[in-house]
């Protein structure tokens, strides 16, 4: 038997790649669709076609993540889906990291994860029903070159979710990471010219949420790795 169907969901971190496709197809399966993001001026259009709500939040800013919440209560409850998709980096020579650079990198991904879960967990939990669902990257399981503000902080998102899962499962709260192995095609980004796919196609991965999303309660999974096949493991 198939998980209950989710009839809403809250994308966190949205933009017009990956998040954009899931508020489509999450619309597309019924679900009423909350969209948070810094700048909501972007995605006018998206809500235009999804339908979705837009909602102003820096998750950086815990009084600004609990104001979001407040206002879903209000637009989305009961809420049965998050995803969690903001990531900051910072890139460059280790010994030449600004300090306040990475501490900002860190509160929006790790602490900003952090804050969204909790709140999140806090009302589902009553409910025994729910998802939360944690979008990573490559560097959430092997740290790169002049890279080390985005490993530290997509390897905390990780543990995150490896924790919420084995401490949420057996009280009905499905908590799964996805380790984006690659770039995601979107608007903007240039395709290497050639043969093969060199990029994951965003439909195709928010089809992988989706299906997470429907796993029956026996057999849920905690991380999937998505890659192009042209990636290297």
């Amino acid at each position: 038997m198939t998980q209950a169907p989710h009839k809403t969901a809250l994308i966190v971190g949205a933009g017009q790649g990956l998040s954009a496709s899931l508020a489509r197809l999450f619309a597309r399966a019924g679900m009423h669709v909350g969209l948070a993001s810094r700048d909501v001026s972007k995605l006018k259009s998206l809500c235009d076609e999804t339908g979705a709500v837009a909602f102003d939040c820096d998750v950086a800013d815990a009084r600004q993540v609990d104001r979001l919440f407040q206002r879903v209560d209000e637009r989305l409850s009961p809420l049965d889906v998050v995803v969690f998709n903001p990531g900051a980096r910072v890139r460059g020579p280790f010994i030449d990291l600004r300090r306040d650079d990475v501490e900002r990198a860190l509160s929006i991904t790790a602490m900003g994860g952090f804050l969204v879960a909790q709140e999140a967990a806090r009302r589902m939990l009553p409910r025994r029903f729910g998802a939360l669902l944690f979008t990573g990257a490559s560097a959430s399981v092997k740290g790169y070159p002049q890279s080390a503000p985005f490993a530290m902080a997509k390897f905390a998102v990780r543990g995150l979710a490896q924790s919420m899962a084995r401490e949420l499962a057996p009280q009905g709260i499905h908590v799964a990471h996805f380790v984006i192995d690659g770039a995601i095609r979107n608007p903007g980004r240039t395709e290497a010219a050639e043969p093969g796919d060199t990029m994951l196609d965003p439909d195709a991965i928010a089809e992988t949420y989706l299906h997470v999303l429907r796993q029956p309660k026996s057999a849920w999974t905690w991380e999937v790795e998505l890659r192009p096949w042209t990636e290297k493991f």
